[in-house]
């Protein structure tokens, strides 16, 4: 097996993993009645300081306003999230996290967690620690993403 066809391997064996890892999360996200969309804005939010505008999200999220005002109503609607008016401009809204957004992050972090203990059952704590590595140095060397 040539190199390319070696690459092309272990670019499926990715996906497949990747995708596998996605599968378990919602299954976990799921009873929570949360979407992984949604999990990644409420965790975005959370990064910040203080509360983002919209717009300053959707950049982070790379997604058009519209796709953040959609999460963000979902969000809202279960009292997650909240909406509040910027101090110094009428015209732009922030979202501040609320109590049950902050306890539901905490949930999702530990069904992250159950995902990939599931996901990495198989290793052994050697095993796992080789794969930190190389997974770092592949994450390391991408360029430079705010999600």
């Amino acid at each position: 097996m040539d190199s390319s066809d070696a690459d092309g391997v272990l670019a499926e064996q990715l996906l497949r993993v990747t995708r596998r890892l996605q599968r378990i999360q919602s299954r976990q996200l799921e009873p929570i009645g949360i979407t992984p969309a949604q999990f990644r804005l409420l965790r975005t939010v959370a990064h910040y300081d203080g509360p983002p505008r919209m717009a300053d999200l959707a950049q982070r999220l790379d997604v058009v306003p519209r796709a953040v005002t959609s999460l963000v109503d979902g969000l809202e609607a279960s009292g997650r999230v909240r909406r509040a008016p910027d101090p110094d401009s009428r015209r732009v809204v922030r979202i501040e996290i609320t109590e049950e957004g902050l306890a539901t992050l905490r949930s999702l972090r530990d069904a992250r967690r159950a995902a990939a203990e599931e996901i990495l059952a198989p290793l052994t704590a050697d095993q796992r620690e080789v794969l930190g590595g190389l997974l770092s140095a592949l994450v390391n060397g991408m360029p430079e993403r705010r999600c």
